[in-house]
């Protein structure tokens, strides 16, 4: 588990492929402060598990699924990812639940300037964009980010100064691709709402029942 506040900028050494999965070498500072082997670590948002490390770099296994759905196939040489290390259960949650498990990829379709921030519009598959909601959280690149805006295929932030010198997104232009985890809150109410159906007194659950009773 994370909590989408980036705690240091890597850079990719290399993406060696294994056929359909392929290990993955970072340099980072993180390397000094008592990384663990088998140990968590989000890299770009995706949750990885450590198989190796030396004095300034780590290495970690990608799944097949992995390559398949996240951006981290497309990684190249020098190019900088976000990295975070699992929350410990003493940790203040200064950003929101972050499992590492990407829903989706999106792209950035416009980046503007907007005072002191910069304002960014991702497009999303419509499956994923149901489960993010104005002022509701979002994981961009494993960057816990508030939802400004949502429109019919896209969805906006707007990012600080401090969030951009700290993570990717300052490398973010339009075409980037980026990996996005939605809020795990609505899926497993979406869930439940689908498999139990009606209440005790036999009246069936809908989004009907929900509004009435100050769920939406």
């Amino acid at each position: 588990m994370f909590t989408g506040l980036i705690q240091s900028i890597g850079t990719v050494r290399r993406l060696d492929r294994q056929g359909t999965a392929a290990q993955l070498t970072v340099a980072s500072d993180l390397v000094h402060d008592d990384l663990q082997l088998g140990e968590s670590i989000a890299v770009n948002g995706a949750c990885l598990t450590v198989t190796s490390w030396e004095a300034d770099h780590f290495t970690v296994d990608v799944s097949p699924e992995t390559l398949q759905c996240t951006t981290l196939a497309h990684l190249r040489p020098q190019q900088r990812v976000n990295l975070e290390r699992a929350l410990r259960l003493s940790d203040r949650l200064g950003g929101h639940l972050v499992s590492g498990h990407i829903d989706c990829i999106a792209t950035v379709r416009r980046r503007s300037q907007d005072q002191n921030a910069i304002r960014l519009t991702f497009e999303v598959p419509a499956q994923a964009l149901r489960y993010i909601v104005e002022k509701g959280s979002v994981a961009v690149d494993g960057i816990s980010l508030t939802v400004n805006r949502t429109e019919q295929q896209t969805f906006s932030v707007a990012v600080i100064p401090h969030s951009l010198e700290m993570t990717t997104l300052k490398d973010c232009r339009e075409g980037t691709q980026v990996n996005i985890e939605t809020d795990m809150i609505g899926r497993y109410v979406e869930r439940l709402v689908t498999h139990v159906s009606t209440t005790s007194s036999g009246q069936k659950i809908d989004v009907e029942f929900l509004a009435k009773n100050g769920f939406l």
